[in-house]
């Protein structure tokens, strides 16, 4: 089993910058993709950046590419989420995932993701 700790959520302004922590423990070898979904109100998840533990590519969603930017550190099993000149439609819950690869993500593919964690609440707003 894998077990994902999200941190760093919280109220920001539009324009602000957050960085979101993930944690993993457990059987960490069982996945080889990690990454952020992110559910607002009314609305259906939906993958929002993923990196592979593999090749270390990546892939984020259009409307965060060049604002929000994934990186990890091997030795804590944590990857980050960067996320700069925030928009009040990133208002959400993130959550962090993990997973065979980034198909779930580029395909939106939330009922194939394997590892959830409970997510970190995300508000911008003026």
């Amino acid at each position: 089993q894998v077990q994902l700790e999200e941190s760093g959520g919280g109220s920001v302004q539009p324009g602000s910058s957050l960085r979101l922590s993930c944690a993993a423990s457990g059987s960490t070898s069982d996945f080889y993709a990690i990454g952020w979904f992110r559910q607002a109100p009314g609305k259906e998840r939906e993958g929002v950046s993923c990196l592979s533990t593999i090749d270390e590519g990546t892939w984020y969603k259009d409307s965060v590419k060049g604002r929000f930017t994934m990186s990890r550190d091997n030795v804590k099993n944590t990857v980050y989420l960067q996320m700069n000149n925030l928009k009040v439609e990133d208002t959400a819950i993130y959550y962090c995932a993990a997973d065979e690869s980034c198909w779930a993500w580029r395909k939106q593919a939330l009922r194939a993701v394997d590892y959830w964690g409970k997510g970190t609440p995300v508000t911008v707003s003026s």
